[in-house]
């Protein structure tokens, strides 16, 4: 149950709520750790949860989290990672609109086009505190689909229905999103509680174990 909370804390050295993102760089951590955090909790090996291969995880430890350990890295290496059409379709999406050099936006690409396949909001599938965390994120490593939403559609809708233009096909049968009836399924409200708070109570609610190398769900 408090799974996430430790992975995360075992990551990054305090948990979620904490975490300071004011500068760039430190945004990026705690993203990384989140989508970690997160994926964690599904049960199966980590990488294929996260949407990396064993090697690109191991890559973005040892950038990362070099902390954790060389021994957890060795592990990773043998895990590989299947991926069906619709994640490709969103994964290549996001890299064609990267804005940041480095890797960090090939492996973010893969994650945000991993989760997107969960049920959630791609906020709460990412592990992220809110909605404004998964805007900035966007905004900073994919700006150019980014600036595309203008009208602040919900961001997973969003991904689909960019997809569908650009491949020339129409989406929706209503000329304006106005005069459609699943208007509220595209841009309503994405407040809640986000999944690392959730566990987060129920962690606080029982007695704390110990955190292993051992917890990680590889």
């Amino acid at each position: 149950m408090h799974r996430a909370i430790a992975t995360y804390r075992l990551l990054t050295g305090v948990p979620p709520e904490d975490a300071d993102i004011a500068t760039d760089s430190n945004f990026d951590r705690h993203v990384l750790a989140s989508i970690l955090a997160v994926a964690s909790m599904d049960g199966g090996p980590l990488p294929e949860k996260a949407g990396l291969s064993g090697h690109e995880l191991a890559a973005l430890l040892e950038r990362y989290f070099p902390s954790v350990g060389v021994k957890l890295v060795e592990r990773l290496l043998s895990v590989e990672c299947d991926e069906n059409d619709e994640i490709a379709m969103v994964r290549d999406l996001l890299l064609k609109q990267r804005s940041t050099e480095g890797h960090i936006g090939r492996w973010l690409a893969a994650m945000i086009a991993r989760r997107a396949i969960e049920p959630d909001h791609l906020w709460e599938g990412l592990g992220l505190r809110n909605r404004a965390e998964l805007s900035r994120l966007l905004s900073r490593h994919f700006a150019p689909l980014a600036a595309r939403n203008i009208n602040n559609m919900r961001w997973k809708r969003f991904f689909y229905r960019t997809l569908c233009e650009d491949e020339g096909l129409v989406m929706c049968t209503t000329p304006v999103c106005t005069q459609c009836n699943d208007f509220s399924l595209c841009f309503g409200e994405e407040s809640g509680e986000s999944r690392l708070a959730e566990r987060r109570r129920d962690f606080l609610s029982q007695a704390a174990r110990p955190v292993v190398r051992g917890d990680w769900p590889i």
